[in-house]
């Protein structure tokens, strides 16, 4: 694809996204809506993954041809795009969360998770130069309205939710390529067996997946990985305040 018809393709999806063309007042009623469109592509995603998304197998999910389809979405760009913001749907609301910033940016990382989780496709379709949705806005909108106050710069808060969205995506991406088993029992399964009569070599990961076992700590990467975080966080605050805590 030409970079042209690759700006072209954005340009048209970020209209779809943001301007949500209106319903004629006159005339019949349109047969189907960008909301039905985008949820048959997301059964389609979350069945198959993204590769398996064409205009034309959504549209047989919807009992209509290919052709119809385009009357509403221009082509698979677009499609993808109305899914994936349509998927990450819109962000939990914080303002009722207690306890300041860390409980409310706590929140909004395992939310995100959440969504990953349950589209993992959505980990391929929210990478590098992109048509952005109001949903995928909000989210960042979100965790930025939670540290406003807090004594940081805008380019720090800005760090903060990126460095939170890293850890979050990497969790999923690890949990979504182990099928069913969580990342740290896909690990431990594999390092099980190839250390089994080799403890001797590798004492010191022997003994960590050994004592893990025992004292019941894994499958929590997602939140030590958050906590250690927001601990950092909350100690940048604390030089920025002369104060410490939430």
């Amino acid at each position: 694809m030409a970079v042209g018809d690759e700006a072209g393709d954005h340009a048209e999806a970020l209209a779809l996204l943001w301007e949500r063309r209106p319903q004629p007042r006159r005339g019949p009623r349109p047969a189907l809506s960008l909301e039905a469109i985008a949820r048959a592509g997301i059964e389609i995603a979350d069945a198959d993954g993204i590769p398996a998304v064409t205009m034309q197998r959504v549209a047989e999910a919807l009992g209509f041809t290919k052709m119809s389809l385009y009357r509403y979405v221009p082509g698979k760009v677009e499609l993808v795009a109305l899914m994936t913001d349509t998927a990450l749907g819109e962000p939990v609301r914080l303002d009722s969360v207690a306890g300041g910033w860390r409980p409310s940016l706590y929140e909004w990382a395992t939310c995100m998770f959440d969504r990953f989780w349950r589209h993992p496709w959505a980990l391929e379709t929210t990478v590098g130069a992109r048509p952005m949705g109001p949903n995928e806005i909000s989210w960042l909108e979100q965790a930025v309205a939670a540290l406003s106050g807090t004594g940081l710069d805008g380019g720090e808060i800005l760090d903060v939710a990126v460095t939170l969205v890293g850890h979050v995506r990497t969790i999923a991406q690890q949990g979504a390529a182990m099928a069913s088993e969580s990342p740290e029992r896909a690990l431990d399964s594999a390092f099980g067996a190839l250390l089994s009569g080799r403890e001797e070599r590798f004492p010191a990961l022997a003994a960590a997946l050994d004592s893990a076992r025992r004292n019941g700590s894994r499958d929590q990467a997602l939140d030590f990985g958050l906590n250690r975080i927001l601990d950092g966080v909350e100690l940048l605050i604390a030089t920025r305040t002369g104060s410490h805590g939430a």
